[in-house]
């Protein structure tokens, strides 16, 4: 199993809202894409993907990975937690807590 990082990094806030005054007129990064549920910025050498979370989360690398499914279970078997199964991505919990994403790609 290969996992090799991407350009995207994922975070979780309460607040979009106040989220897009932060991350657009105080960071100054580019809003490149908005809904109800997220938003996505250009921040430079990465994508940050601001989403809508009943908590806020810290900073999730991101990876890609050949088979999402393949992912999962070898990751299951090394003493990760699944904590979200979006089919072709997932978040997981490595057994130090860090959280990260994959996606197949």
């Amino acid at each position: 199993m290969k996992f090799q990082s991407n350009n995207c990094m994922a975070i979780h806030v309460k607040d979009l809202k106040k989220a897009e005054k932060f991350y657009t007129g105080v960071m100054g990064f580019t809003l490149l894409g908005k809904s109800g549920k997220q938003l996505e910025y250009q921040t430079g050498h990465f994508l940050l993907s601001v989403n809508k979370g009943s908590k806020t989360q810290s900073p999730i690398p991101s990876f890609n990975v050949r088979s999402a499914i393949e992912a999962k279970s070898f990751l299951r078997k090394n003493g990760c937690t699944i904590l979200v199964d979006r089919g072709n991505s997932l978040y997981f919990k490595d057994p130090f807590g860090i959280v990260y994403d994959i996606i197949k790609g």
